[in-house]
């Protein structure tokens, strides 16, 4: 008993506690606290359930969510489907010579998406966006089927006779070329009119309407990403420093600029930028364009005559497995003197197609 009084006196208070009262009073275990608290409580706490986000928990979410994606594009494919078969050619679209866009759809037939209807979804909300897109001759659509078998395609007959399924003089001002499961997202016509009345459209080779949403996060090789990331740590942080003395007689210095900037930072990175460059659709001229990356054409817009230069680059190229014509479109643009591409953030369309018409596809696909 003696003993345990001797300690009790040489050691007033208990450790822990003690040490916790050091981190809550001291600048360092101010900012560690903030840290363990953000990044190792709240963020896993609200973002396990986000697809695009680092916290994103695969073991329990991810097959339910896949699942659910599949479900919701059948169901979607069926009701296109229902909705073209009941068309009795209120859709019909006449042919208009040098519309101010071509939008050309390319379709193939895809087997084991037979029921998921990509190409009726797509031209279902085509049909419906078309009436969006303001002046006369606006746009024209077109159906390309890359089949040998005009038959192959069961549904491309069903749009025979409402959207042009020919290669026809139309001498169009700008051409977009969607796949056939690349859904156009509702502010689809207001974004590229904005895109083209921009100056940069007229010196572009492309414009990518499409990149992997989780391919889009900052840490990247892409330098512009980078820079985007750099900037927007030191404003958020700046931000906060200008109204904290407002709630704290803290003087601040230098040295908190640079915490909140790195803080900032990986709040945006862990959390996802994807989820940021959603808040961009607010307004057509809110989209933001970049240098193009590499991957990916199920959207593609081509200024002016610009696709006739693509289709030349790509008649003097053979594509191979691991240089498919995105990567063929990609090093032209980068090597052929005073070509540029670019990149449109956030997508312009949602990549519907779980099932490859070229690649073997697994049994249930996956959304990652």
């Amino acid at each position: 008993m003696e003993c345990l009084r001797r300690v009790r006196r040489r050691w007033p208070r208990p450790v822990a506690k003690d040490l916790l009262l050091r981190v809550r009073t001291r600048p360092a275990g101010q900012a560690l606290l903030l840290c363990v608290l953000t990044f190792g409580v709240l963020l896993p706490l609200l973002c396990q359930r986000m697809l695009y986000s680092y916290y994103f928990f695969r073991p329990w979410y991810l097959e339910p969510r896949s699942e659910t994606a599949l479900q919701e594009s059948y169901r979607r494919g069926q009701g296109a489907l229902s909705f073209w078969q009941k068309d009795t050619g209120a859709h019909a679209v006449q042919t208009q010579l040098e519309p101010h866009l071509l939008v050309t759809v390319v379709t193939a037939r895809r087997t084991e998406a037979r029921d998921y209807h990509y190409l009726l979804q797509v031209m279902q909300q085509l049909a419906g966006l078309l009436g969006s897109c303001s002046g006369e001759r606006c746009a024209q659509v077109l159906l390309c089927d890359v089949e040998s078998d005009p038959e192959a395609n069961e549904d491309l007959a069903l749009l025979e006779g409402r959207f042009q399924t020919g290669w026809e003089l139309l001498r169009p001002q700008n051409v977009v070329v969607l796949e056939d499961d690349a859904w156009p997202r509702p502010d689809f016509f207001p974004v590229i009119q904005d895109l083209l009345s921009r100056s940069f459209s007229s010196g572009t080779l492309y414009v990518k309407l499409y990149h992997p949403e989780r391919l889009q996060r900052y840490w990247n090789p892409e330098p512009y990403r980078l820079l985007e990331w750099l900037g927007l740590g030191l404003l958020a942080s700046s931000l906060l420093l200008l109204v904290l003395p407002y709630c704290s007689s803290v003087s601040f210095t230098l040295r908190h600029l640079l915490f909140f900037s790195v803080y900032t930072m990986a709040l945006a990175e862990l959390v996802g930028r994807h989820y940021l460059l959603e808040l961009r659709r607010a307004s057509p001229q809110l989209y933001a364009v970049s240098p193009a990356t590499e991957c990916c054409t199920p959207a593609m817009l081509y200024p002016g005559n610009a696709s006739l230069r693509a289709a030349r680059y790509l008649d003097g190229s053979f594509c191979v497995k691991g240089l498919a014509k995105d990567l063929v479109l990609f090093r032209m643009a980068r090597s052929v003197p005073g070509e540029r591409a670019h990149s449109l953030e956030p997508n312009l369309v949602a990549h519907i197609g779980a099932f490859s018409s070229v690649r073997p596809n697994p049994l249930r696909p996956s959304l990652l």
